[in-house]
């Protein structure tokens, strides 16, 4: 390994079928007045809300509620929970839902206590919170596998006003203080939903493994992580109520992006920031956005990457070299992808998510371009993965 790293990261996980037990026992560390932000009232229809203001009124909390999280959270959304935290000025956050309302509640308790403004001073500039600056702790209850929020400082915010989708990474202060995760909560989620963060786990995957050609210990967990989801994905996919598949996407999903396989690695993050655009201005799930980029865009940076793609086709498909030259490896690997993504039923075209050509201008100026694994885009190559993706 030949990256220098500091690995850290302060999260609790408490996982299985009797996890939320675990909540009466965080109750004691944190303050009575708790805001607990919610999505759109799935949690309530599937009963489990009603299980978890059970267990914080047992515990003495006061409970203020901040429902209709959505699964793009805006910036409206956000001023709005920052208002309800300070006028009802709460000690602590609990996320009840998706990746979504654990992204929102870190943007709500990061801003809380900020004088300026926070959009400007978080997601438009990319700075931490000051030192000094007062941060409410954050609890997560997860109700569907995907994002890794669980186990992270991400929080990705829309600002719909003007169709801009992007993300900052807090520093540890934002992990949650505790997680807990139920495998049988995801299996409230529609179909859809669940095959759409079963993309999301993978491409938090291909983003920090497509980089990099050292021998490097943490491609090795991320093989193990890929082909371990590609299994329980099928499993799951045919039999959305197999625990056991369930279970092993949901903790997949949480190693994917709790910091530990980007360790050593410079990392590729331009599928999902060309997905959040994409998403901003379709409202498309999140990993089908990432989905429908996803083949042109590694075809076009296998041209750099061809080693790191031919050992991706032995690793994690088990395709043979049986005297295959690397190119012929790395196109089976991608062709091996191609063909998953299509068993589980995943878009492969921008088009089946409502994106048409008149659109690509549009998505192209509103994508952040950070600097890449193997190959640092232009706006011009941004259109052309877009053209190729219709």
């Amino acid at each position: 390994m030949q990256g220098n790293f500091t690995y850290h990261n302060p999260t609790k996980l408490y996982f299985g079928e009797a996890s939320l037990e675990k909540l009466k026992d965080e109750l004691k560390n944190f303050g009575d007045r708790v805001l607990l932000n919610y999505g759109t009232g799935s949690v309530k229809r599937n009963g489990i809300y009603d299980e978890v203001v059970a267990i914080l009124k047992a515990g003495g909390k006061t409970i203020i509620e901040n429902a209709g999280v959505m699964s793009n959270p805006t910036l409206e959304k956000l001023h709005e929970g920052v208002r309800i935290a300070r006028e009802n000025r709460v000690d602590w956050i609990l996320a009840l839902g998706g990746g979504s309302v654990c992204d929102y509640s870190k943007g709500v308790a990061a801003s809380v206590c900020y004088d300026g403004d926070y959009w400007q001073q978080f997601w438009l500039d990319g700075n931490q919170p000051a030192s000094d600056q007062h941060i409410l702790p954050v609890g997560c209850i997860l109700t569907m596998a995907g994002t890794g929020s669980e186990m992270n400082g991400g929080c990705v915010i829309t600002d719909a006003a003007n169709s801009f989708k992007t993300g900052h990474v807090f520093d540890s202060r934002l992990m949650p203080r505790f997680s807990i995760l139920n495998p049988r909560y995801t299996m409230t989620v529609p179909l859809e939903q669940m095959k759409a963060g079963i993309y999301d786990i993978m491409n938090h995957i291909f983003e920090q493994y497509f980089s990099d050609f050292d021998d490097n210990t943490s491609d090795y967990i991320a093989e193990g992580l890929m082909r371990s989801l590609i299994h329980s994905s099928r499993i799951a996919v045919k039999n959305p109520q197999d625990y056991e598949a369930r279970s092993n996407i949901m903790w997949t999903a949480t190693w994917a992006l709790n910091t530990l396989i980007k360790c050593g690695k410079s990392q590729d993050w331009m599928v999902h920031m060309i997905g959040h655009s994409l998403g901003a201005w379709t409202h498309a799930p999140h990993g089908y956005c990432l989905a429908a980029v996803s083949m042109a865009y590694y075809r076009r940076v296998m041209e750099k990457g061809m080693p790191k793609f031919a050992r991706f086709a032995q690793n994690v498909w088990n395709i043979q070299p049986d005297g295959k030259a690397e190119r012929e490896l790395a196109e089976a690997g991608l062709e091996a992808l191609k063909q998953w993504m299509l068993e589980i039923g995943l878009p492969l075209t921008i088009t089946e998510l409502g994106a048409n050509r008149d659109m690509i201008d549009n998505i192209t100026s509103t994508t952040v371009i950070y600097p890449a694994g193997y190959l640092d885009l232009t706006p011009d190559d941004i259109k052309q993965i877009l053209k190729e993706s219709l």
